[in-house]
């Protein structure tokens, strides 16, 4: 992709550059005037037409000057960012670190606070995706009376993450058997991954056609029919600072936008799509997720907890967001997430 030469390198950056900073189309007085190109207005219009040629750039309208296309926000990112080093101000650096390390909250506590700072200092909407249920380690199992033939499933993993549901049962059992019932699942289940937990329990069900006690058998079957949608809360962890969309989107937009969240099997897409990269991503122009996203971008990380099980933190911002600027601030949130669900 690195096709261009430095003259056009330099022209490009400055055009992209302006326009994330001012967001009006630039022309070739203004880069003379704003930037140490060492070249004369007449080159630079002659430049900016090879780019506007190419794809880079485009003009929005006659006699106005350029804006960058998806194709050039696209190199700048990957070759223009990375020819210079990206780091986070250290004024923002300080008041990241002690947001996100001054809190007592574990779990998804933690997750949630690193969302609200992101959102609340790149002033974007911030979308976190929680790590994948079915790597977590099981803890423990715990059945609660609640009314009647109602009770309470609590599953608690290793790193401290809290599910629950409540079921119905076909008839009405006291505390002690429902004791009794937790103390053998979490014998044979504890320490386990959810989704050997899983595999476990039908193996189980399938040999003991006959086990002895009834309501073992019944919580057996309502543990292997957890699901990913019953367990994991999107829709409650995803989103923070949803107070900045009308700012950078549409209605549609806002619509979209919260359809894709509320798509757990499209968030799950989405976390095994950046798992299997190293380091951060950008979706430039998100038309390739969602068509309406098209004029939207999403800078987006991977963390980990101490169990080395991956979820995602990322913002979601007009396509002219500044790069420069969140790409490092995300990076450092999720380091910092990854640090704290790891100690």
């Amino acid at each position: 992709m690195n096709t261009l030469d430095e003259r056009r390198k330099k022209i490009l950056y400055a055009i992209i550059q302006s326009h994330i900073d001012l967001n009006i189309p630039i022309g070739s007085f203004f880069i003379t005037q704003k930037f140490q190109v060492g070249l004369s207005p007449a080159t630079i219009r002659n430049t900016m037409a090879e780019l506007e040629k190419l794809g880079y750039i485009m003009q929005p309208h006659t006699s106005a000057g350029r804006v960058p296309t998806e194709k050039g926000y696209r190199f700048y990112i990957d070759v223009l960012l990375e020819e210079q080093p990206l780091s986070l101000a250290p004024e923002l650096y300080y008041e990241l670190s002690t947001r996100l390390t001054d809190t007592e909250k574990t779990g998804t506590g933690i997750i949630k606070e690193a969302a609200k700072t992101l959102s609340l200092y790149s002033h974007c909407l911030a979308i976190v995706i929680p790590p994948k249920t079915e790597e977590m380690i099981l803890k423990r199992i715990k059945f609660i009376k609640y009314e009647k033939k109602k009770v309470l499933t609590v599953l608690i993993s290793e790193n401290g993450v809290v599910y629950n549901k409540t079921i119905e049962l076909e008839k009405a059992y006291s505390q002690n058997q429902l004791d009794k019932a937790s103390n053998y699942l979490n014998n044979k289940f504890h320490g386990l991954s959810i989704k050997i937990v899983r595999e476990k329990i039908a193996d189980q069900l399938h040999k003991d056609k006959m086990i002895c006690d009834q309501l073992i058998s019944i919580l057996l079957t309502l543990c292997k029919e957890i699901s990913l949608s019953d367990i994991d809360d999107f829709t409650l962890n995803s989103l923070a600072g949803t107070a900045n969309l009308p700012d950078f989107a549409t209605i549609d937009q806002i619509k979209e936008i919260l359809g894709a969240i509320e798509d757990k099997q499209f968030m799950l897409k989405l976390l095994n799509q950046i798992s299997d990269s190293l380091g951060i991503r950008v979706f430039v122009g998100m038309e390739i997720i969602r068509p309406a996203l098209k004029e939207l971008s999403m800078v987006i990380s991977t963390y980990k907890n101490k169990k080395d099980t991956s979820g995602a933190i990322g913002i979601i911002g007009p396509t002219r967001m500044n790069y420069k600027k969140l790409i490092p601030m995300v990076e450092y949130t999720a380091k910092a997430l990854t640090k704290m669900l790891s100690a």
